[in-house]
């Protein structure tokens, strides 16, 4: 039984899924908004969200937790300088995962990941 298991294992070793799951956020972070499978999307959705509320209180300790995930050095500060100000008040769902239908090569249902506050 799956009790209390979170997250999805998408046919990968551990380290091929967090490596991909790092690039997914940087992405993101990057440029605000990606396209991606469903399943990869909601597990997206579940970093970034503790990426961003750990980068509210901006210290050290902080912006070392945040650099350890996003794999550019450039985004994680953009991350603080830029986005941190708008997202500060924000109390949680910093994402945003809108269906956009089937892929054309083998129908896997594909989203529309995005920053609410871009």
């Amino acid at each position: 039984m799956r009790h209390q298991k979170t997250g999805r294992k998408f046919g990968r070793t551990t380290a091929h899924r967090k490596a991909m799951s790092r690039n997914l956020v940087t992405a993101l972070l990057d440029h605000g908004r990606i396209e991606t499978t469903e399943a990869k999307g909601k597990e997206l959705r579940r970093w970034v969200e503790r990426v961003i509320t750990t980068a509210k209180t901006d210290n050290i300790a902080a912006r070392r937790a945040v650099d350890s995930i996003v794999e550019d050095r450039e985004v994680s500060q953009r991350l603080f300088t830029k986005l941190m100000p708008r997202l500060k008040e924000r109390p949680g769902g910093y994402t945003r995962v809108l269906k956009i239908g089937p892929r054309q090569g083998d129908g896997a249902p594909m989203v529309l990941v995005e920053l609410v506050d871009r």
